[in-house]
């Protein structure tokens, strides 16, 4: 199998993230300029030119989430991706959507502000993601009060660990929300995550807002 993405992508660690966890073989394909082929593929396999995309053989699956979908479907050992009991599914795949969506999607707002114009940022998206992110942080904290985030690895820890990792540079995780806190260290002590994180490490000047000394 041949995953496409680029190593300080979060969406390109949602899906490595299982491939390193399950020891499931693999080819890494980095798109950048010094690969045009793999961008070149890319743009072809996804509707709107986005990454990661798998390649298996003769099956090509676009987006994160269908890609762990995929693993889970096919390979033995990433058969716990998505838990077997339905209503457990149910759970990693709605945490899938939220840490997706108004995390990392909420998070965006403010890299995509600060991409069309570094030095004056839209400040109506700064200030919408940061209230995004706090209110979505809120809810996470409130959600972790009363349930058991799924046991690692599986679609909500991949979801989860790229997307806290990040907005937490956009908007800090307040003192309020502990347990969002501990999550995001614990994801990230992870050795799966890890590896992302280090491997994204060399990258860290391309992030829009300038990337904290820290993590």
């Amino acid at each position: 199998m041949k995953l496409y993405g680029h190593t300080f992508s979060s969406y390109s660690w949602k899906g490595l993230i299982p491939f390193y966890a399950c020891d499931i073989p693999f080819e890494f394909r980095m798109i950048d300029q010094d690969n045009p082929a793999n961008a070149a593929f890319v743009q072809q396999a996804h509707p709107a030119g986005k990454f990661p995309v798998l390649r298996d053989d003769g099956t090509v699956i676009v987006e994160a989430t269908a890609i762990i979908e995929y693993l889970a479907a096919t390979q033995a050992k990433g058969a716990g991706l998505i838990p077997a009991e339905p209503r457990d599914a149910v759970t990693v795949r709605m945490l899938d959507r939220v840490f997706d969506n108004y995390v990392m999607g909420t998070a965006q707002l403010s890299v995509n502000a600060h991409i069309t114009d570094a030095d004056n940022p839209d400040p109506a998206m700064i200030e919408a993601a940061s209230t995004g992110l706090l209110r979505a942080y809120r809810w996470i904290e409130n959600w972790l009060g009363e349930n058991i985030f799924p046991a690692h690895v599986s679609l909500a820890t991949c979801a989860a660990a790229p997307s806290l990792f990040y907005a937490d540079w956009v908007e800090r995780i307040p003192e309020d929300c502990p347990r969002l806190a501990a999550l995001r260290a614990e994801l990230l002590a992870l050795p799966s995550v890890s590896r992302c994180v280090e491997d994204a490490r060399p990258y860290r000047s391309y992030f829009p807002l300038g990337a904290p000394d820290r993590d």
